[in-house]
């Protein structure tokens, strides 16, 4: 009886050992598990933008923490444009251009930061040195399979003070096409497994995703606010009217932000708390019972009170921000 009790007890360990195991490796991905958030999506330059992407670009940062010295890679989960995951208009004719830049130029930072954090990358994008891309074609098989990019060594990029440690950029572009591509991020370890690494995280300033189909699911966004924002300016581009976005914090619970009809945008401006700065907002956007929309892209920006975009981190810096009671509740209208 006590040997079956031990039993028990060791399968019962393996299987919480295998569960966190399984959500440590999802919560590197990008997007991560706690963002719910089913896939980036970038549309070729051909496209209309009534699809839901306003620039047919979409720039992501990785970090890797000083601490770290060993090879990585970054992985890309259907980067081509055909198959069962993408969003086509007819048949499939877009092509694609993931490039992965380091070195000083990669991200601004001091007199360069407001430059390099635009709402839209209208600044130089490519600037930095180029380590490694690629364009993918809708003829190409990686349907529902991984790409890897590297090796790379944390020092190919910049050791940044403002975001503590090294950063990576990775743009995807549409070259061509009128078809959304829609794909996710893993920053690994392995050339061919999904292996984290400590302490790596992912951000960007401007924020493009497909959206749940099924009605309810709340996604999350988490923008991080440092010492100096005093206010911020939130933009969102073709919800559709897709059900409600609201602002938490650890002062402020369900406050209702504008959402945007189709191709256009909505915008809406809040003012940042003592006890919110230095610390992470969580976003959510709830999606509609009624209007039963598939295919819903949607792009998401905030800026500062200098027009300074605030980076969506796909870990929340400190966890997720928990309301504190105590302090004045703002409910939505």
């Amino acid at each position: 009886m006590c040997t079956k009790k031990i039993k028990r007890m060791k399968e019962t360990l393996f299987i919480f050992l295998m569960f966190i195991a399984v959500v440590t490796v999802r919560s590197q991905s990008v997007p991560t598990a706690e963002e719910n958030i089913p896939y980036l999506v970038t549309f070729g330059s051909n496209s209309d933008k009534s699809w839901g992407d306003d620039d047919f670009k979409q720039v992501f940062y990785f970090k890797i923490l000083e601490s770290y010295t060993s090879p990585f890679y970054l992985r890309i989960y259907d980067p081509g444009c055909s198959g069962e995951i993408d969003e086509p208009k007819g048949d499939y004719n877009s092509v694609f251009k993931f490039s992965i830049y380091g070195g000083e130029d990669s991200i601004g930072e001091g007199e360069k930061a407001i430059e390099s954090r635009k709402k839209d990358p209208e600044y130089d994008y490519k600037k930095g040195d180029l380590l490694a891309s690629k364009i993918f074609t809708h003829k190409e098989d990686y349907d529902e399979k991984w790409y890897s990019f590297g090796p790379f060594n944390p020092s190919d990029g910049k050791l940044s003070e403002r975001y503590q440690g090294y950063i990576i950029k990775l743009v995807c572009e549409g070259l061509k096409g009128d078809d959304g591509n829609l794909y996710k991020y893993y920053m690994s370890t392995s050339p061919d497994k999904n292996i984290p690494l400590e302490g790596g995280n992912a951000f960007t300033f401007e924020y493009s995703f497909r959206m749940h189909a099924q009605a309810f699911q709340k996604s999350h966004l988490y923008p991080y606010l440092d010492k100096d924002v005093e206010s911020i300016h939130q933009s969102n581009f073709d919800w559709d009217n897709d059900g409600e976005i609201r602002l938490s914090s650890r002062v402020t619970l369900k406050k209702k932000l504008e959402v945007s009809g189709d191709n256009t945008w909505a915008v809406s401006d809040y003012t940042i708390h003592e006890k919110e700065k230095g610390a992470t907002l969580d976003i959510q956007l709830i999606k509609s019972a009624e209007k039963n929309i598939n295919n819903n892209n949607v792009v998401f920006n905030i800026v500062n009170q200098y027009g300074e975009s605030m980076p969506f981190y796909t870990i929340p810096l400190g966890g997720k921000p928990v309301y504190q009671t105590e302090a004045k509740v703002e409910y939505a209208d």
